[in-house]
């Protein structure tokens, strides 16, 4: 329980670390808390200074879901709450990307990326499986926030029929859910066909 307590600290103080507002502000002097969608993820980042950073924030926040379920996949291999435990570390990690205690809770991003670092590692073949299906619907429909949706809602399912476990389902369950919480702005742009495209098509 000691080696919990302590995964799921770690997990959650990196998660809250905010790569992309550190980056925006180190490396071009902007507070992107203040620009695009004043989202500090990588989408928003590379709108709004480039690809570079966008690719750092992306890498970033990739790492701080994947890190800390690594530890915990070492430290709790073959315990019998081992997926429980490798939940609640994943977790822990996954909000506090969207709270972070170091801007007060507030300011977080969207969790996508984060989520994805988190269940390569906990289920490879389902995060590929919503990976797919995030890349697919950003072609679709030409705007990423439609693919994150869709990879999120693809999630929970994928990962249920690749491991039939509920402690790891019920964790994809909860992080779509927040998904589509933080993505409310998004979706209504979608609906009302506002929401920024990827590329501009003549």
């Amino acid at each position: 329980m000691f080696i919990l307590f302590g995964l799921s600290v770690f997990a959650y103080l990196l998660g809250s670390i905010p790569c992309g507002l550190i980056l925006t502000k180190r490396c071009a002097s902007i507070d992107i808390k203040q620009k695009g969608s004043k989202n500090i993820g990588a989408t928003n980042v590379r709108r709004v200074a480039g690809a570079t950073l966008g690719t750092l924030t992306l890498a970033g926040d990739l790492l701080k879901g994947a890190l800390p379920v690594c530890l915990a996949v070492y430290a709790m291999a073959g315990t019998f709450m081992g997926e429980i435990y490798l939940s609640i570390v994943a977790l822990s990690s996954f909000l506090g990307h969207l709270y972070p205690v170091y801007t007060k809770f507030k300011g977080g991003g969207k969790g996508v990326a984060t989520a994805a670092g988190c269940f390569i590692i906990i289920s490879p073949i389902a995060c590929i499986v919503a990976m797919l299906t995030f890349i697919l619907f950003i072609f679709l429909s030409n705007r990423v926030s439609a693919g994150s949706l869709s990879g999120a809602a693809v999630l929970p399912v994928a990962v249920w029929l690749t491991s039939h476990s509920i402690p790891l389902t019920a964790c994809a369950l909860i992080t779509a859910i927040f998904i589509f919480f933080r993505h409310t702005d998004n979706i209504r742009r979608l609906l009302s066909g506002t929401e920024p495209v990827v590329w501009k098509r003549n």
